[in-house]
């Protein structure tokens, strides 16, 4: 399966500063951050949770979502099977428009219209949904 992702994203239409994220700080946060700020790890974990044994949970404050101690077990799991290619593109938000409207890509929610995207999407609501219902965890 093919997950589309881009770095730096299309500068704002409303006189913001564009990001500056760099496209190695996003990969790197997909392979060793965690769900809050991944969308990639949050759409693996909950595909993966019942394989890998772990659950979406509240953390800390109780605000962030992640899969705690579980998200050990994600990165060895992406360490092992998912691998990373990029290409530069000057307007990058452009490119990942056409690849998401042209190729099956089912991990991607944003601009998708694939079949399973309401699947993923349904999924991902549950886990956050059960993830409100559980006790906080400290980490």
């Amino acid at each position: 399966m093919l997950y589309v992702g881009i770095s730096p994203k299309q500068p704002p239409s409303n006189g913001k500063p564009p990001s500056r994220q760099a496209l190695q700080s996003r990969v790197k946060y997909h392979y060793r951050g965690n769900a809050e700020g991944s969308t990639l790890r949050l759409t693996l974990g909950v595909l993966l949770s019942d394989q890998l044994g772990i659950e979406l949970r509240r953390v800390g404050s109780g605000k962030r979502r992640t899969f705690s101690t579980g998200e050990q077990l994600l990165s060895a799991w992406m360490a092992d099977h998912a691998r990373v290619n990029f290409v530069e593109y000057a307007e990058p938000w452009l490119l990942e428009k056409n690849l998401i409207s042209t190729l099956v890509l089912p991990l991607n929610l944003d601009q998708n219209t694939h079949g399973f995207r309401p699947t993923l999407s349904a999924l991902r609501s549950a886990a956050k949904a059960r993830a409100e219902q559980m006790p906080i965890l400290l980490r």
